[in-house]
């Protein structure tokens, strides 16, 4: 599961930005990811990963994208670490693609599948055999 990974990837990038306790007054603070921020997209991740783990890639490729997006729109407003950025946006921005999301195929259809409530087939045949077309 190469996105459980990536996802547990950006839980512990978002993890490492949360700050620390209080540090000595002379030593500019370090660049952090907002907490909240942190939160949230650790929440998705899981969320992901369970989704992948439950086989439900459409699901998971769904959140995947959501998340891109709101990485994306925090680095638009420039809520991230320039030292973030680099790691952060791309991993968020591959991990959709990393994700398979199958479809199953649509059920085939047989000939009773089209035939109207009297046996007559579709009315495709039936139609307007008699003229008189509007006014």
């Amino acid at each position: 599961m190469r996105a459980r990974a990536i996802g547990i990837g950006v839980v512990a990038l978002a993890a490492a930005g949360c700050g620390g306790s209080a540090k000595p007054a002379a030593a500019p603070a370090p660049p952090k990811l907002p907490r909240t921020l942190a939160q949230s997209w650790a929440q998705q991740a899981d969320a992901i990963a369970a989704s992948l783990a439950a086989g439900d890639g459409c699901t998971a490729e769904i959140r995947a994208v959501a998340l891109r997006t709101q990485v994306v729109q925090a680095v638009n407003e420039r809520r991230i670490a320039t030292r973030y950025l680099e790691s952060l946006v791309s991993t968020v921005n591959d991990l959709p693609a990393r994700i398979s999301c199958t479809v199953a195929p649509a059920p085939a259809t047989t000939k009773h599948d089209h035939k109207d409530k009297h046996g007559k087939g579709n009315g495709s045949q039936q139609g307007d055999q008699g003229g008189g077309g509007g006014d």
